[in-house]
């Protein structure tokens, strides 16, 4: 058996079903064959029809978790999801602020289900906090409206105009993902990166029901792709190409949204 040579590491809620959160990033770390760690945030009592319930842990257990962790592991690459609340954030950006690591932020706010994954209060400190420490940001459209402030991101103007603002914010890179966006046959995502250009992503759009997950898995493949090395370009286009064949490779389980299909081969692994 091959050694895994690179460390990533994932700071987010519990999926008991396993489509989405550390569930979900754990099999996609395996996928890309690196080693995979996690620090929970929380635990959710969900499946493929919803989110039934939420339970945080005891403050400083999450940072205890975090630091433990960054003590120990070479960490290359890191990515966040469900972080809840002002004092979760408030934990995760104390154990990460001196630490020199490739940070994704995928800032979950509400679950496909329609269920809050971020308390209102805690939007503000997510902008604070984490979106600075951000070499990517990886919002989907409600989820940049929020953050932003505009009120209907509908056009490639208010698109490029979304990723100024979370530019401004401090993040290094954006992807702002187009599936709440109406194209028919079309996926539309767009990088914006520093000091250069934003540009289109595009991938055609698979008729599927089971998207659970979708998210979680690709900013996943992307923390996985910039542990192994990979610069913000390649390691979203390639992590891109990986949910786009776990999307073709997805399957029926569940009576609600099923989800993606974790174990199909990355590209170029």
């Amino acid at each position: 058996m091959t050694k895994p040579l690179n460390c990533a590491l994932t700071i987010a809620g519990s999926d008991p079903g396993g489509g989405a959160g550390i569930q979900a990033d754990l099999k996609t770390f395996a996928a890309h064959r690196v080693y995979g760690m996690s620090v929970i945030t929380a635990l959710t009592a969900q499946n493929t029809l919803g989110v039934y319930g939420i339970s945080v842990p005891e403050p400083g257990f999450v940072s205890l978790q975090l630091d433990r962790v960054l003590d120990d592991f070479p960490v290359k690459a890191a990515k966040t999801g469900m972080l809840f609340s002002v004092e979760i954030i408030s934990e995760v950006w104390n154990s990460l602020k001196d630490k020199d690591l490739l940070l994704v932020v995928d800032p979950v706010c509400i679950s496909q289900s329609g269920h809050r994954l971020l308390r209102e209060d805690a939007v503000e400190a997510l902008k604070k906090m984490m979106i600075p420490k951000a070499i990517l940001v990886t919002p989907n459209k409600p989820e940049a409206e929020l953050l932003t402030g505009i009120k209907e991101i509908d056009s490639r103007e208010k698109v490029l105009e979304a990723i100024d603002i979370f530019i401004k914010m401090g993040a290094k890179g954006v992807l702002l993902k187009g599936g709440h966006f109406q194209k028919q046959d079309e996926m539309v995502d767009w990088l914006g990166i520093e000091s250069c250009a934003p540009f289109p992503i595009k991938r055609p759009r698979i008729k599927t029901r089971n998207t659970h997950g979708t998210g979680c898995t690709l900013s996943a493949a992307i923390a996985a792709n910039l542990a192994r090395g990979l610069e913000i370009g390649p390691a979203v286009e390639q992590a891109r190409d990986y949910l786009q064949s776990a999307l073709e490779n997805s399957f029926n389980l569940g009576g609600g949204d099923g989800p993606v299909n974790h174990l199909v081969s990355p590209p170029g692994l």
